[in-house]
């Protein structure tokens, strides 16, 4: 997964990519900059992923394809990939939002 990570954190304003089991939040791979706590993200976009999954299903809408946390410093990204995968990314504020999405869409799909 090393290529796939250094592909996403070559992109201007991301803090951290990680591939995570989102079975049990495990990391699988990582690509962190100093201060990222990978395990401590890696449950929580799991437990976010499994959540957003549920609600979903309730809803009838299907399995969600991305997600997206803004917070004031920055975003949690999350998308979904076979094979019990997510790939997680936490960006800065001033990150290209529409390009990343993209660039993780495509990325999750070649986990799979």
């Amino acid at each position: 997964y090393a290529p796939l990570l250094e592909a996403l954190t070559r992109l201007r304003g991301i803090r951290g990519a990680m591939v995570v089991s989102a079975s049990d939040g495990l990391v699988v791979a990582e690509s962190l900059m100093g201060g990222v706590k990978g395990t401590a993200l890696a449950a929580m976009a799991a437990n976010l992923a499994s959540r957003a999954t549920d609600l979903a299903g309730g809803a009838r809408v299907g399995a969600p394809r991305f997600l997206h946390l803004q917070a004031a410093e920055g975003s949690l990204l999350v998308a979904p990939a076979a094979e019990d995968l997510v790939l997680v990314a936490v960006a800065s504020r001033d990150v290209p939002l529409g390009l990343l999405r993209l660039e993780m869409l495509r990325m999750a799909e070649r986990l799979g």
